[in-house]
């Protein structure tokens, strides 16, 4: 019959282009793995706490580790803890793990927290107490791990003292997270997006000259690899930074206010675009023609967009620790640096030395994809 004779021609034209029907059937399983993740790896969120415990016990009575102990007592149905506590000791050192968003809120307990509770529940009604609840509103997790961490405060306190209010919830905003608007919440993201999306140009463009036949033409040049990708990069890199400069002049004419200084959002931008634009040049190895390319770039984009906290907010687990910041398997991605970066200067204010080490990791990421992407390049097309 005709029709199956259609059909092994079909199968013998695709056995020829395995990496698109082999990527296609893989992109939906991909998904269900980044939506794993993103609900914690066991179907369950766990928001990061820092506390602070300042509370000074009166005898066996401490009011703050019982109040510690109520908030790790937080679960779910199915056992799992809701939020994950830690203890802090400084409060310049928590802020700084805030701003990193290695935790999504801060809980201050005061010193006075067991006297007050004694108190209280020996009539003196007087008696008053503040704990301090403090985090990036713009952080998409905090008001969840916020409004979990105050209701379990509330509820100690009101078990304790059998009264309503004895101890002020005060919540103190991080920077100048309060004043942002929602769009402007969103505007992080966006730019990192207009970065990530250089991906299917930077694998493109090699291709096309692999399909058309004018890589075997310059390679009878003697052009090198390095010689040939970095030329390709430079453009690619403007177009990069043209695409930013526009994203970002369209935010700001819709009302967005940066807090930190516009040409370190426009340093990390540009740093990110370049291992971008290393990630399409390896992309580019593994293709012959322009539409592989195309539906090959499409799976490292759902890493790039899905896994890096630049489209949803990601639980971290951290393997270890690097000068002080936890590294998790998602730092290997670019705009995981990028959107913890972007979000520092445009709503904390950060400055040159806040964001340094998120601009040291994609110097690293840089050099470690473009190096990769000539390496490969000068295996597999020259």
């Amino acid at each position: 019959m005709k029709l199956l004779s259609v059909f092994r021609k079909s199968v013998r034209e695709q056995k020829r282009d395995l990496w698109v029907i082999g990527l296609s059937l893989a992109f939906a399983p991909l998904f269900v793995l980044i939506y794993w993740l993103m609900t914690g790896a066991t179907g369950s969120t766990s928001y990061g706490v820092l506390v602070i415990n300042h509370d000074q016990p009166l005898g066996q009575y401490s009011a703050g580790a019982e109040v510690v102990a109520a908030l790790r007592g937080l679960t779910y149905q199915n056992g799992a803890p809701l939020l994950k506590v830690s203890e802090a000791t400084e409060r310049a050192e928590a802020e700084t793990r805030l701003r990193n968003r290695e935790a999504a809120a801060l809980v201050i307990l005061p010193e006075n927290f067991s006297q007050t509770m004694s108190a209280y529940r020996a009539g003196d009604t007087s008696a008053r107490a503040d704990i301090i609840f403090s985090g990036d509103l713009t952080n998409p997790t905090y008001t969840v791990a916020a409004v979990m961490a105050m209701t379990a405060a509330d509820n100690y306190v009101r078990a304790q003292t059998q009264a309503d209010y004895p101890v002020n919830l005060i919540e103190i905003p991080l920077g100048a997270s309060a004043a942002r608007t929602e769009f402007e919440n969103y505007v992080p993201g966006l730019l990192v997006l207009a970065v990530v999306l250089v991906v299917f140009q930077a694998a493109m463009s090699p291709a096309r000259d692999i399909e058309s036949g004018a890589m075997k033409r310059l390679h009878l040049t003697r052009l090198s690899a390095f010689d040939y990708l970095g030329g390709t990069t430079l453009w690619l890199a403007l177009v990069s930074l043209l695409a930013v400069l526009l994203t970002f002049a369209t935010a700001v004419a819709c009302g967005f206010r940066s807090q930190g200084p516009l040409w370190l959002a426009i340093l990390v931008a540009a740093l990110t675009s370049l291992s971008i634009i290393g990630i399409g040049l390896m992309v580019a190895c593994f293709s012959k023609t322009v539409a592989q390319a195309f539906v090959i770039a499409n799976f490292p984009l759902g890493f790039l967009m899905f896994l890096t906290g630049a489209a949803f907010p990601l639980p971290r687990y951290n393997l270890f620790t690097v000068f002080g910041h936890g590294f998790a398997l998602p730092d290997l991605l670019p705009p995981t640096h990028a959107v913890v970066a972007l979000n520092k200067i445009f709503t904390l204010g950060a400055g040159l030395g806040d964001v340094a080490f998120e601009l040291a990791a994609l110097t690293v990421l840089t050099l470690a994809y473009f190096g990769a992407g000539v390496w490969l390049f000068q295996r597999t097309q020259m």
